[in-house]
């Protein structure tokens, strides 16, 4: 009895499971994965920064041509000229300067030197603070040293650069210190309560306010090379100091900042840039470009390597400081000593170009404190010991030039972001002048935007590779990887109702990824419920090809070193999306709409600017122009850049794109300012008044619409505006 009982069970069980399996009402366990499992696209978290990095390559490999056709003094004095042209358009115009207005607030006096605490102002109200450390009883003149810091929140106060500076004059030079702008006293985003930065460390203030300015055409390199410009100025003003024996040295970012200044300042006599000079070739294979300042405006595009940064300063004696397992890599560091050593032999004096390096991470070693020592010594004319010495450091706050310790609360004054919203202003009168010129400029817009996105135009069909599929109730879900436009792919769900042969279908775009949207009970969901095909996309830089990089920012600088941008990329591959729709049976060919949320509104913005056929357009939650969030300090755009264009305020925003979209359909739900809040009725109208224009003119008002969904389903209405 007991075995006919087992016998029972088992059969209970194995068509139990029967029904499970050839059942396609039962929940299937479902794994939304595109790219798992499949060796060619294995590497899904980096096909972007792989996709931009082959582009570079191309650039700097044009690059290196050029320089191997360099072989005497006249052809790298015209490469020299060139080159500081180029760095000019990257980081430029330089502006104008004006009085520097200098103030000692203070004075203090150690064992054989003194501090002097100076206020500076670089540009009129842009105050910078500093401290100059004078050695005990100087006589004539004497060399100085310009030192600039690294990415240190308390800048030159921190105990490694105090050790270096002391230790610069115990050995009789003088040295100038300033605090790069979102460092020590000068945080750009001070937070009075908290009495700390409202955005983070010292790098995020960078990128923060970095996006804005590419927006508006320029890097915040600018602004780093001209506090150091004026400083160079403030010393030439000091009695003690030779004019004509001024250098300059700093690590990490101040590594930065010397290689910068000594291509834009002949004053400098001597240069030593410590663990930063590499190559873009090797940074792409690395780490990739790091903060804003780091990188020029389209850099690479223009033909720039770390090493025209030191090849336009020769024949000038100049010391690379690296160390070997710095996060910045020794490779490029050799590849690029390498190619400007030829430089210097074409000027006659190989020996004015050295390096030294050290086998550590990302640190000043006593090795390269005591090479730097040395190379100072002999090429500024100040013999002695080089040997690196302790030193007593100084508590951070005895440091302190302003009296609480921060600008914000004692000068106040000028902010980088004060000075760009003024500069701004600048370029949307000359915008807004050109709306209203001869009609002209609605297709200069769509060139510019073109040009400047660095939009390339899609080929009509794109590989596309079935991964499989998944029943739902009601519909279907299928698995597909569309090509981008290099080696990367697209992950696609593309959601089927069933029952019919035939469908009006949307491609449905979200900063989230296909899988929260695609996800039963989703966004997507309810639209093919009401009888849409709906392809939802991963794109590059998002859900399976989200880059996770460190530090987690800025993923669009790349991009712009090479004159692209993420939301151009984005654009040709929606484009790539649609053409995929129209390629199947399944699809009414007239009836294909496109939905972007958020952050990548901007993206379809510019595909439909750029590609007639996409004349169904919704926008939900798009910020409302590129103007607003440059001209409000506390914006909430993403550090990634994924939204951004550089350069583009200098020819268009986003309105002048939405007008290029006439007279296709084109609905904006629930529209946000720079702080993702609800933009406010009168500005929405200020800035559309150029997309109202474009729209009447085409006699198709009743095809742009601007509206709240909190008053209406959101699925339905997306739909019934889109098809009906």
């Amino acid at each position: 009895m007991k075995s006919i009982k087992i016998y029972l069970q088992a059969i209970l069980v194995f068509f139990s499971l029967e029904v499970i399996l050839i059942s396609p009402l039962v929940a299937q366990e479902e794994n939304l994965n595109v790219l798992e499992d499949w060796v060619e696209w294995s590497n899904g978290k980096n096909m972007l920064p792989l996709h931009l990095g082959k582009q570079a390559y191309k650039l700097l490999d044009h690059r290196e041509q050029e320089i191997s056709l360099l072989k005497n003094e006249n052809d790298w004095l015209a490469r020299q000229k060139k080159v500081k042209g180029l760095l000019m358009d990257a980081v430029g115009p330089l502006p104008e300067k004006s009085p520097l207005n200098p103030k000692v607030t203070g004075v203090i006096y150690r064992d054989g030197y003194r501090v002097e605490k100076i206020i500076y102002e670089s540009l009129p109200g842009f105050y910078v603070t500093s401290c100059l450390f004078i050695p005990e009883g100087v006589k004539g003149k004497r060399p100085a040293i310009l030192y600039a810091s690294g990415h240190s929140d308390i800048a030159f106060r921190n105990e490694t650069y105090q050790h270096i500076i002391i230790n610069l004059v115990k050995k009789g030079f003088i040295v100038f210190a300033t605090d790069p702008f979102g460092q020590g006293e000068r945080m750009q985003y001070y937070d009075p309560e908290t009495k700390a930065s409202s955005i983070g460390n010292s790098s995020s203030e960078h990128t923060y306010v970095g996006n804005q300015c590419l927006i508006s055409g320029v890097t915040t390199a600018r602004y780093s090379v001209w506090d150091c410009i004026r400083a160079i100025d403030y010393l030439c003003t000091r009695k003690e100091v030779d004019t004509k024996r001024i250098g300059m040295t700093g690590r990490s970012g101040g590594g930065m900042q010397t290689a910068y200044v000594c291509a834009f300042d002949e004053r400098l006599a001597a240069a030593a840039p410590e663990c930063y000079i590499t190559s873009f070739r090797r940074l792409f294979e690395s780490i990739m470009p790091q903060d804003a300042e780091q990188n020029f405006f389209h850099g690479i595009a223009y033909g720039i390597d770390h090493a025209d940064l030191l090849e336009v300063r020769a024949p000038k004696p100049t010391l690379i400081i690296a160390t070997t397992r710095d996060f910045f890599s020794i490779q490029g560091t050799r590849e690029t000593y390498s190619e400007v050593k030829k430089a210097y032999k074409a000027f006659g004096v190989g020996d004015n170009l050295r390096m030294t390096e050290d086998d550590n991470v990302h640190k000043s070693t006593k090795k390269n404190r005591e090479a730097m020592y040395a190379f100072f010594q002999e090429t500024l004319g100040l013999p002695g010991s080089y040997t690196d010495e302790d030193v007593e450091i100084m508590d951070e706050k005895e440091l302190f030039v302003t009296p609480t310790g921060q600008l914000a609360n004692s000068f106040g004054g000028e902010t980088v972001f004060s000075i760009n919203k003024k500069e701004t202003k600048k370029l949307i009168e000359k915008l807004e002048a050109s709306r209203e010129g001869n009609g002209k400029h609605i297709p200069q817009v769509v060139q510019k935007a073109k040009e400047l996105s660095g939009y390339k135009v899609p080929e009509r069909h794109s590989e596309l590779v079935f991964r499989g599929r998944y029943q739902r109730d009601g519909y279907s879900v299928e698995l597909y990887a569309l090509r981008g436009e290099g080696d990367y792919v697209i992950p696609v769900l593309l959601m089927i109702p069933k029952g019919g042969t035939s469908f009006p279908a949307l491609v449905y775009l979200g900063p989230e990824g296909k899988d929260s949207i695609a996800a039963p009970n989703g966004k997507a969901e309810e639209l093919v419920r009401q009888g849409f095909m709906v392809a939802v996309p991963d794109m590059i830089g998002t859900g399976e090809t989200k880059w996770e990089r460190y530090p987690p920012r800025a993923q669009g600088y790349p991009a712009q070193l090479i004159g692209r941008s993420i939301v151009g990329i984005h654009a040709s591959d929606i484009t790539r999306l649609v053409n995929m729709l129209k390629e199947r049976n399944d699809v009414k060919k007239d009836r294909i709409g496109t939905i972007a949320y958020g952050e990548l509104c901007p993206a379809l913005l510019h595909a439909a600017a750029f590609d007639s056929s996409l004349n169904r357009v919704a926008l939900v939650n798009p910020p409302i122009s590129y103007r607003d969030i440059v001209e409000n300090k506390m914006y909430k755009y993403g550090f990634s850049f994924l939204w951004g264009v550089a350069g583009a305020l200098t020819a268009y925003d986003l309105p002048d794109l939405a007008a290029a979209i006439a007279p296709g359909k084109l609905l904006m739900l629930d529209i946000v300012d720079y702080s993702k809040n609800p933009a406010p009725k009168g500005l929405i109208e200020k800035e559309y008044k150029i997309t109202k224009s474009a729209y009447s003119k085409d006699n198709a008002l009743n095809n742009f619409k601007v509206a709240r969904s909190d008053t209406e389903n959101l699925s339905e209405l997306l739909g019934d505006w889109l098809f009906r």
